[in-house]
């Protein structure tokens, strides 16, 4: 009998799950696991690096170019509303509600369908992947694909993931998605195969105000590392504990 690797997965979790094996198996599929980004096959180590993220809200203003790149670059679907990357805009009214929106993640541009005189204050919050040091998403992700790379980033290994939608799940920031096409979960790489060989994120370079800034933790002098010293830094969600590597500047207490 012909079977896939895939439907050979699907098989062998439905076995082990919950049984004391599966932690032996899961740690297995970890460490031979291959990058779902083609890496640079030049002199990049990703011993040497350590990648975080800083988004300065009080430049972003909603053009929502960082979302169009993103869907641009990493062939994430238009005709779909799914994102690895979008902004949000949070409107707070005199009176104290709060009114989220982000119409197709920010690429459709915002409408003003409220009053300026019943306005408090209003202002935008990108979103992405966190990227996170205690990611939940590897944790429930039960044959080991969803996995952290030595330089800080989170990927999945789409030869090994079977679609259960588990991280999706369990992720808390709304960051990854069911990719239709691959019959896999899927989520912002930071643009893996990009900054393996020296490049910024598309989301970083499309944005036309510096709101967002990408480099990396070990090197002292590296734009993120001098925000990270200058400004009040908050994340997202930090009772949590998945310790975000995504910093924000600007960050209101409004925004969850």
């Amino acid at each position: 009998m012909n079977i896939s690797r895939r439907e050979f997965t699907k098989i062998g979790c439905r076995i082990v799950i919950g049984a004391a094996a599966g932690a032996t198996i899961v740690e297995s599929i970890i460490s031979n696991s291959i990058a779902a980004e083609p890496s640079s096959t030049g002199d990049y180590d990703w011993n040497e690096h350590y990648w975080g993220y800083v988004i300065d809200t009080r430049k972003c203003i909603g053009c929502g170019r960082c979302a169009n790149a993103c869907k641009l670059e990493n062939d994430v679907p238009f005709d779909e509303p799914v994102y690895r990357t979008w902004v949000e805009r949070y409107r707070v009214l005199k009176e104290g509600e709060v009114k989220i929106d982000s119409p197709n993640g920010s690429i459709d541009g915002f409408t003003d369908d409220i009053p300026a005189e019943e306005l408090k204050k209003a202002f935008y919050v990108p979103k992405i992947c966190n990227h996170c040091d205690n990611p939940p998403c590897v944790q429930v992700c039960p044959v080991g694909a969803t996995y952290a790379t030595n330089d800080g980033v989170v990927l999945v290994d789409y030869d090994y993931c079977i679609g259960c939608r588990y991280c999706i799940q369990g992720c808390p920031y709304g960051a990854r998605y069911f990719n239709k096409e691959k019959g896999t979960a899927d989520k912002c790489t930071w643009c893996y195969h990009r900054i393996t060989k020296g490049l910024l994120p598309a989301c970083v370079q499309a944005c036309p105000v510096g709101a967002r800034v990408f480099g990396d933790l070990k090197d002292p002098a590296s734009d993120v590392n001098k925000l990270l010293d200058k400004e009040r830094i908050n994340v997202l969600k930090p009772d949590l504990g998945t310790k975000p590597k995504v910093y924000y500047v600007g960050l209101d207490r409004e925004v969850r």
